[in-house]
């Protein structure tokens, strides 16, 4: 008998550890459970749970850094598509400045199912498949007009001089491109090479995603090392996944270390080294550019390339995002939970991260090497900005360039306006990114630099002149 009760004794002591477990666990979530069927019963106004659970888990991570946070299921699906890099859609971007109006246009993607059925830039969405839209916010006008691939949506638009009318537009997979170039050739295509100096290679990465690491590798295989040297342009890249990131730096890398992190209780969790071999010759010399909105896997490549002194950065400080989040899943796939779990440190095991109460002397970020502190103020940033989003989409550069000749022909549509229409404004294609672009431009002047270094005789000239000038500045 006494095997028998001992047999039972275990068992009775297994389930006891088990529910005790299950209740450290579930007392917590029964007790916001609770506090909601409580909210939803008894509040003096009705209330919808899903926001109230929405508020919950936003409380919860608000208690974290700030790169934590709770991706609700009306979210989650366009987080996830702008880390996949694609989407099932017809290719436009819209806004909708003004909630008493219509959704508008921005503009349709090059090649995308939206530009081969005509609409234009400013075009208004009155109806999705004879719905009345026009008094609908964004996201609803959005998810209509999305779909399974395939499939076609019957899209009402109302155009600038009010006329009306409807397309049908098929669904397609929308491919969000992250590695572009400097313009787009006459096919739209990106050309990556900078017009003003077609033997310097100029690559811009939007983002770290899925795809990024075979789109550079495309590009890269095909300019196969023919260029002097090369630009890679992470400006405005807020980051995206850490395998891409460490890829892309040993694109660049023969060897060495490119990143490591640290979890709780600052342990080392991973190491990631170089591995042999490169795709751009180490002979080429490169340029990082980055400004205040590098960040994360931004930074983890310019900080590799710096302490390895592959490539010289030039530009602004990069924003100081030195954590690692992983997107976990909740309500069976339908929401996630964004959750920091690590901190990352450049090769030489300096500090990425900035702090809440972080200063400008404290360690953090990536600097741009000395001399190559290239501020831009307001106006010139806006700019740039206009024109990279007019080399991007070529449509919203004819767009402007019609619109403001018309403007100063007083307007003039009908007949002859064409033949008295003056260019006021030079299109975008007809300019060099050189010319907008002040951190561009020392990083083409700094490369010039490198390639062809000055003599000591014209060092001490310039050396001489600038001395001369400064007496006068000073007088």
């Amino acid at each position: 008998m006494l095997p028998r009760n001992l047999n039972a004794i275990l068992i009775a002591m297994c389930v006891a550890v088990l529910c005790y477990a299950t209740h450290r666990r579930t007392r917590t979530a029964m007790m916001v459970g609770d506090a909601l069927e409580l909210i939803n019963q008894n509040y003096v106004d009705p209330v919808e749970v899903d926001d109230l659970l929405t508020a919950a888990m936003n409380g919860m991570t608000d208690a974290l850094d700030e790169n934590s946070s709770f991706i609700p299921g009306d979210q989650y699906e366009s987080f996830q598509n702008s880390i996949n890099q694609e989407f099932a859609g017809i290719g436009i971007f819209v806004e909708q400045p003004d909630k008493e109006k219509p959704v508008r246009v921005i503009t349709p993607l090059v090649g995308s199912p939206a530009l081969k059925a005509g609409i234009l830039p400013n075009d208004r969405i009155i109806s999705v498949d004879d719905v009345d839209v026009s008094t609908m916010e964004l996201r609803a006008v959005s998810d209509r007009l999305k779909g399974p691939v395939g499939t076609t949506v019957k899209v009402g638009l109302m155009r600038e001089n009010d006329e009306t009318l409807l397309v049908n537009v098929s669904r397609a997979t929308i491919e969000l491109e992250s590695v572009i170039g400097d313009h787009r050739d006459k096919d739209n295509h990106w050309v990556y090479r900078l017009k003003s100096d077609p033997q310097t290679a100029y690559v811009r990465l939007t983002s770290f995603g899925e795809k990024t690491v075979n789109e550079l590798q495309r590009v890269l295989g095909a300019l196969d090392n023919d260029f002097n040297a090369l630009i890679l342009d992470v400006r405005g890249n807020s980051g995206g996944l850490l395998y891409a990131a460490r890829d892309i730096s040993d694109m660049f890398l023969d060897e060495g270390k490119i990143v490591s992190t640290r979890i709780r209780g600052n342990v080392i969790e991973d190491v990631y080294e170089a591995q042999l071999g490169t795709l751009v010759d180490p002979g080429k010399p490169m340029v990082v550019l980055i400004d205040g909105g590098s960040a994360s896997a931004s930074e983890i490549v310019a900080a590799s390339l710096q302490d390895h002194q592959r490539a010289s950065i030039v530009g602004t400080r990069s924003y100081g995002k030195g954590t690692v989040q992983n997107i976990l899943p909740l309500q069976f796939g339908r929401s996630a939970l964004r959750l920091t779990v690590a901190r990352y440190f450049r090769p030489s095991d300096k500090n990425i991260h900035r702090k809440a109460d972080a200063t400008e002397e404290d360690e953090w970020g990536v600097t741009p090497d000395d001399g190559l502190v290239v501020p831009v103020d307001d106006e010139t940033l806006v700019e740039m900005i206009r024109r990279r989003e007019q080399a991007s989409y070529p449509l919203l550069a004819d767009k402007l360039f019609t619109d403001q000749s018309s403007e100063e022909n007083g307007g003039e549509t009908g007949e002859g306006a064409e033949d008295s229409a003056k260019p006021v404004i030079a299109k975008s294609s007809e300019q060099s990114s050189v010319d907008f672009d002040p951190q561009l431009r020392q990083a083409v002047e700094h490369l010039k630099q490198v390639i062809h270094p000055a003599s000591e005789s014209e060092k001490s000239k310039v050396d001489e002149e600038l001395s001369q000038n400064a007496t006068k500045a000073a007088a």
